[in-house]
């Protein structure tokens, strides 16, 4: 049953390839920031590091002689499959701050699914009004009655949490797509100067100050959302805090369009042309079809969620307010 099947992430370990170590105990995100000296430059030159490592990483291992098999989640398998274990359901719940991809977004990460559909017909897909970026994950894999008593004890602080972003407007640029055996994904960088390429926000409500500008990044905002998390007194239990920031577009379940070498290597040139599409029309200063630039909270602010989301799924306990 679902207790005895392996995650993905046990197989297919999220590493972070920054280079930063954190300590026992640390905010992540302040270690992080701290140890980039609160230089925004370089905390975004970490994050392109991370993601640029990361796809030379798993290019070379779905090219290698030595390629055994994609990392199929066993779990979305049996869902998405139920003739497989009738009955099946996903009984790890979670606790979450997620943020919404605004429209804009959507329509690229919606565009980036049918690029790689093309080329992958069996490949597995987020669907559009699942799509998210987890800013927070506060726990992962428990109990629905252990979730809801971490929402009882953090429930009076959800709505100014999922509203911060209000506040704290932090902006992402140049989307990418990072893969590995597993799942692909269009992930972004902190903002370093770019011209301005989004819609524009309204203006904010009397005698509310706005902390915006590329100083204040994605990383800082992670760093806020983990204290105010941490400070109704739960225990933040996240899997990894690598410096990503990342909308997962899809996942592996057969192995159809992958078997063999040929197979693999059209993929990685797919993802290599499609990247490149997106450096030469998409991180450019707009006025094209598509835009890349995305504002933390733009539209809606975070998603506070719980319940069986792995793939998009749960429920909504608080919708922050957007810009």
């Amino acid at each position: 049953m679902g207790s005895q099947l392996v995650s993905t992430d046990a197989k297919n370990k999220l590493e972070d390839l920054s280079g930063i170590t954190i300590q026992p105990g640390q905010n992540p995100y302040q270690a992080f920031i701290t140890a980039c000296g609160d230089d925004h430059a370089e905390i975004r030159a970490l994050y392109s590091a991370h993601r640029t490592k990361r796809n030379e990483q798993q290019k070379a291992k779905f090219l290698s002689a030595e390629f055994k098999e994609l990392v199929i989640d066993p779990f979305l398998l049996r869902l998405e499959n139920p003739d497989i274990e009738p009955g099946f359901t996903d009984t790890r719940h979670c606790l979450v701050f997620w943020a919404r991809p605004p429209d804009h977004i959507i329509r690229l990460a919606t565009h980036l699914q049918t690029l790689l559909k093309n080329v992958a017909p069996n490949i597995w897909l987020m669907p559009q009004h699942r799509m998210h970026m987890t800013t927070l994950e506060v726990t992962h894999s428990k109990t629905p009655e252990e979730i809801a008593a971490l929402v009882a004890t953090m429930r009076s602080a959800i709505p100014y949490i999922t509203s911060f972003t209000y506040s704290h407007r932090a902006r992402l640029v140049k989307p990418m797509i990072s893969y590995d055996l597993s799942a692909f994904a269009v992930s972004f960088v902190p903002a370093d100067g770019e011209p301005a390429a989004s819609p524009r926000p309204v203006p904010p409500a009397a005698g509310v100050g706005i902390t915006e500008g590329d100083a204040y990044t994605y990383h800082h905002l992670r760093r806020d959302v983990f204290d105010l998390a941490r400070s109704t007194g739960v225990d933040i239990e996240q899997r990894y805090q690598v410096p990503s920031a990342h909308i997962t577009l899809g996942r592996f379940l057969t192995e159809e369009d992958h078997r063999t070498p040929e197979q693999r290597a059209k993929w990685v040139r797919a993802i290599d042309e499609v990247n490149r599409w997106l450096e030469e029309e998409v991180w450019s200063e707009g006025g094209g079809t598509f835009c890349g630039e995305w504002v933390v909270g733009q539209e809606r602010g975070l998603d506070a969620r719980c319940g069986a989301l792995w793939y998009g799924g749960g429920r909504t306990i608080n919708l922050g307010e957007g810009f």
